[in-house]
């Protein structure tokens, strides 16, 4: 692939072009560095002036609490109630996933990206009708900037894809890996159900972990990180979402108008609010803004977060009757979830959120 090509300076640009010459490579951004492309990066990943990354003292001043989830259990669902209803992400030690299988996971991320580029073309493309996809940027095509990163995305419930369509790299570590975060995700639905002061197993009964969708995001080293992003600022669409992250930083929470840095946890594990649980817990719980800057560091960055939402698409969705009442009425309408992912998937990624179009 020229690279002058898509460097071009000349007076029409053609973004879209520039855009599907990249995607048709089926090489990534991994591909990219590995060909010698050093020293700048493609114009179509290139953000506005006025919203690439700035950072401030405060990225650094606040610490995004860490739960302990061995302690009382009293004590712990208090803990994670008060942090999803602030800061709307929250880590958790002693969540009972072998490290084990934390290292396997992302050494077989790390693995299947920095295989030859040739061995991964096979793998890449957009359609998601086998259940897995490899390709760079799920809204290449639709978002104003590309960001700096691959990712793997795959379906892991209620029916994951044939093992034979998953990249042998990561086949074993994915399913272990989905066994572990869906018996987490229970439990983390059962502190978040009793954190509202509804039913321990509320949550659950409406499927709220019926459909689990994995993205392992690798972000490699950026020539010029402030030209970019690693993902763009938005918020999660479902339930709540699981990460693993490895040790190289640059997850960033929005917190009193400031990016709050998410310092990694030896052995632990991220959470965050999905817009659909701020809703159903009519807008106790927080679904927050969060962003990944590019990385500047030679080793890679490596993040799996798994999307935890509900299997039933035409079931009404909207404030838990047990959540309203007249002193506190419903803020929000209700709206089937297959409604609600068609619009979401119709955007690009960067400052989406739904919560505010389904506000009454």
């Amino acid at each position: 692939m020229s690279m002058a090509t898509m460097n071009s300076d000349q007076e029409e640009y053609d973004r879209l072009k520039e855009v599907k010459h990249f995607d048709d490579s089926k090489i990534g951004v991994k591909g990219l560095l590995d060909s010698g492309f050093i020293s700048s990066i493609p114009r179509f990943f290139h953000h506005p002036p006025e919203s690439r990354p700035i950072t401030t003292t405060a990225a650094t001043a606040i610490l995004v609490p860490i739960i302990d989830l061995s302690g009382p259990r009293s004590a712990v669902v208090d803990q994670v109630s008060r942090a999803a209803s602030t800061f709307g992400f929250f880590q958790i030690t002693n969540h009972g996933v072998p490290s084990a299988v934390l290292r396997r996971t992302v050494a077989a991320v790390k693995s299947f990206n920095e295989q030859p580029t040739e061995s991964k073309m096979a793998h890449y493309h957009r359609e998601m009708g086998s259940g897995i996809n490899f390709s760079t940027n799920v809204d290449l095509f639709r978002s104003k900037a590309a960001s700096w990163r691959d990712t793997i995305q795959m379906r892991l419930a209620p029916t994951p894809p044939n093992p034979e369509d998953v990249p042998e790299a990561v086949r074993s570590e994915v399913y272990e890996w989905d066994r572990e975060i869906g018996r987490l995700g229970d439990d983390l639905l059962g502190l978040l159900s009793e954190g509202l002061g509804i039913e321990r197993e509320r949550l659950k009964e409406l499927s709220c972990s019926g459909s689990r969708t994995m993205a392992a995001h690798y972000y490699p080293y950026c020539p010029e990180p402030d030209m970019t992003y690693g993902l763009t600022s938005h918020t999660d669409p479902g339930v709540v979402t699981v990460v693993l992250q490895n040790q190289v930083g640059g997850l960033q929470v929005k917190y009193g108008g400031d990016w709050v840095n998410i310092e990694p946890v030896p052995g632990g594990l991220i959470v965050n609010i999905g817009d659909i649980l701020q809703i159903m817990s009519n807008d106790e719980y927080k679904s927050v803004e969060h962003r990944v800057l590019a990385n500047p560091r030679e080793e890679p960055r490596v993040s799996i977060a798994v999307f935890f939402n509900s299997s039933s698409r035409e079931r009404l969705y909207g404030p838990l009757p047990e959540l309203v009442s007249p002193e506190k009425p419903a803020l929000y309408q209700q709206f089937t979830l297959s409604d609600y992912m068609q619009r979401f998937f119709s955007k690009e990624l960067q400052g989406k959120t739904l919560t505010n179009y389904y506000r009454l």
